[in-house]
């Protein structure tokens, strides 16, 4: 692997995905859950200046003292933060200043790639950047989207944004596992999250799963059975979720003249009823599942049978909570808190989207969200 180019490869990507930007673009924030562009491009830099170059770099000088403060997440290691509400009011750095970080980081760490023999303890740590950064092209996109999403002019991104297509299945015939002992997580050569070992067996009873994810046409007609108005199909709190913020159809749905729209990257459209569906809570799946009178898979489930569809088009909601595998364990220090100490009130989603990173996805990986969010690209699979 030739990890200055690795490099150079992760972080032009990014910088890709900001291009058809706005500088006014950069800097909104208009809910907690959805980050500025700008904060973005600033972490991720963060991210190798702070866990790379300051502690293994001779000589290296920090660029600004406060951007630590500006740009660390979540880790209480590494000391406080911005909290996560107030990203969008900072208005300094500007974009041109963060910009301007990102290219001395980046210098820095080309250099210090190619001049020095890298430890185990580093190579796994630039790995791990690798995959970062990746994680957070995938949340560029998505905040891109609400941001521009919720602007009233619904404006396009880019009209050059073009979807991956995934194959779906011809036959929608229901497949079938046998119960049994699978091996479930991740073994092998190649990186992966901490979240994903260990590697271990699970008991699963018979089970059918589809072949194919739930479509725009089909869960039109849960709305237009008066799915959100039928307290049967909903968990407790879905049913105060739905009833709180008045949720009567997906994400980026708008009725216009009796006929339905959504927003893409391209701007407002006329619903495409042969589309995925898209931009679900974990409540709505469940209801609709319910009222499909089936369900959702476990991470479990969907894991054994994920050999026998096509997935990528849409992170998809499981029936699993999000919590430790058997023989987890949190790395020490900072990287540590990278995925355990959100291991509660979570729901598990499998597969990977239409804006997930190339190379950025395999079968074992487990992302996770509240079950009230649907900014991500999120998708049904149906089980029974």
């Amino acid at each position: 692997m030739d990890l200055a180019e690795c490099y150079k490869k992760v972080r032009q990507r990014t910088e890709q995905i900001c291009a058809p930007l706005q500088t006014e673009d950069y800097v909104v924030q208009p809910v907690v859950d959805v980050s500025p562009p700008k904060w973005h491009i600033g972490h991720t830099t963060w991210f190798f200046e702070t866990f790379i170059l300051k502690p293994y770099f001779m000589g290296y000088q920090e660029y600004d003292p406060n951007y630590n403060y500006v740009f660390n997440s979540y880790y209480e290691t590494v000391g406080n933060r911005v909290i996560r509400t107030d990203r969008g009011n900072l208005s300094r750095p500007t974009v041109i200043d963060i910009q301007l970080y990102r290219k001395y980081v980046d210098d820095a760490m080309q250099k210090y790639i190619a001049c020095n023999e890298l430890s185990d303890e580093v190579l796994e740590l630039l790995v791990l950047g690798f995959n970062h950064e990746e994680q957070h092209q995938e949340l560029l996109l998505t905040d891109i989207k609400f941001i521009l999403g919720n602007n009233p002019l619904f404006p396009a991104y880019s009209h050059e944004y073009v979807t991956p297509k995934v194959e779906e299945a011809e036959d929608k015939t229901f497949i079938k596992l046998d119960e049994g002992v699978y091996e479930i997580g991740f073994e092998g050569e190649g990186f992966a999250f901490d979240n994903e070992l260990n590697r271990h067996k699970v008991y699963l009873n018979a089970f059918e799963i589809s072949p194919v994810l739930v479509t725009n046409a089909e869960y039109l007609e849960f709305i237009d059975a008066g799915g959100y108005h039928d307290f049967r199909h909903w968990h407790a709190a879905g049913w105060d979720w739905v009833n709180t913020n008045k949720i009567e159809a997906p994400m980026y749905w708008h009725q216009i003249d009796g006929e339905w729209h959504y927003y893409t990257y391209h701007g407002l459209e006329p619903l495409h009823l042969h589309e995925t569906l898209c931009h679900i809570s974990y409540y709505e799946a469940y209801a609709y599942a319910s009222w499909k009178s089936m369900r959702l898979p476990t991470e479990f489930e969907w894991e054994a049978a994920a050999t026998q569809f096509n997935w990528g088009s849409r992170w998809e909601w499981t029936e699993s909570s999000y919590l430790p595998y058997p023989g987890f364990a949190k790395a020490p220090g900072a990287i540590g808190e990278y995925n355990g100490k959100f291991m509660v009130g979570q729901k598990v989603l499998r597969g990977a989207s239409e804006v997930t990173s190339p190379n950025h996805s395999r079968i074992t990986y487990r992302n996770f969200f509240q079950p009230e969010l649907r900014w991500q690209f999120t998708g049904i699979r149906l089980a029974k």
